[in-house]
């Protein structure tokens, strides 16, 4: 069984570690665990510090479209990935 956590993201660089940091890499039950970050058009280094911080998958947008689209963009690339399960998870917002 895979699950895997998406988590969209529109210029989280200086937040996502934060968030990163609280997600499992094992969960009972499952043989593999993985994250996926949706870069909603960021214009920032958040695609860098995802793959520094051990993201497994990145999907970009070229431009903003919302956390809307980027929810289905990340649920496309989980099920394109074999997820079994997909779990959502949201950076930490700035404000």
């Amino acid at each position: 069984m895979k699950l895997i956590i998406q988590i969209p993201c529109f210029n989280e660089a200086k937040t996502l570690p934060i968030t990163l940091a609280a997600l499992p890499h094992a969960v009972p039950g499952f043989d593999t665990v993985e994250w996926l970050v949706i870069d909603d058009g960021s214009q920032d280094s958040t695609v860098e510090v995802a793959k520094a911080n051990g993201v497994n998958h990145v999907v970009r947008h070229t431009g903003n479209k919302g956390l809307a689209s980027a929810f289905m963009t990340g649920l496309d690339a989980c099920l394109s990935l074999g997820a079994d399960v997909i779990v959502l998870s949201k950076s930490y917002f700035k404000n």
